[in-house]
């Protein structure tokens, strides 16, 4: 039997209203053989923040204090990732030597001018991360001795290769409830759990 077709009701609204936005769910806690897949913001499930190479760092800086995040995407207006752009690139020695061999305000140093370029970036490969864990990717870190890793993927929608991804040791901290940065490299799963315990 065909079911009738039907018109659905339409409904006002008596104030504005906000939209949905992607959004991704992580675990609150982990462990360090949890697997690292739980603790990887998913650019499939949440936007990942982008900012242009010609804005001020002043501005990008705002923009990550406002999302709550510590690195951006530098993109051009093909979505090509030109680069990336941390806190620590803003806060660090560069923007400071620019200023006094410039002659110029901290707002008038653009993205641009301190973000590591794309040629330098470096990434790990989803098909890797799919069979690590927490404690793989916090070592990982420690040894490149970064605060963030940007992970690739083929792209369904083209079959080409683009970032899927990026592991942050802020989040991983946040998630496992202890210190990651500080943490002195340790080769072994077991020499981890040690120093954590100490």
């Amino acid at each position: 039997m065909t079911r009738a077709v039907r018109t659905l009701p339409l409904h006002g609204s008596r104030e504005p209203m906000s939209y949905f936005h992607p959004r991704q769910e992580l675990p609150e806690r982990l462990e360090f053989d949890s697997p690292a897949i739980l603790s990887m913001t998913d650019f499939r499930q949440v936007s990942a923040l982008t900012c242009e190479p010609g804005a001020s760092i002043e501005w990008a800086l705002l923009r990550m204090k406002e999302a709550g995040v510590r690195l951006l995407l530098v993109t051009d207006t093909r979505d090509a990732v030109l680069g990336l752009i941390t806190t620590t690139d803003i806060l660090g020695e560069r923007p400071v030597k620019l200023q006094q061999e410039l002659q110029v305000r901290f707002s008038d140093i653009l993205v641009q001018d301190v973000m590591t370029p794309w040629q330098r970036l470096e990434f790990l490969a989803m098909a890797d991360v799919m069979r690590a864990t927490v404690a793989d990717i916090v070592l990982t870190l420690k040894r490149v001795g970064r605060k963030h890793a940007l992970v690739i993927d083929e792209n369904p929608c083209d079959g080409h290769t683009a970032i899927r991804g990026v592991f942050s040791a802020t989040q991983l901290a946040r998630q496992l409830g202890e210190p990651v940065d500080p943490l002195p490299v340790a080769s072994t799963f077991a020499e981890m759990k040690a120093v954590l315990s100490d």
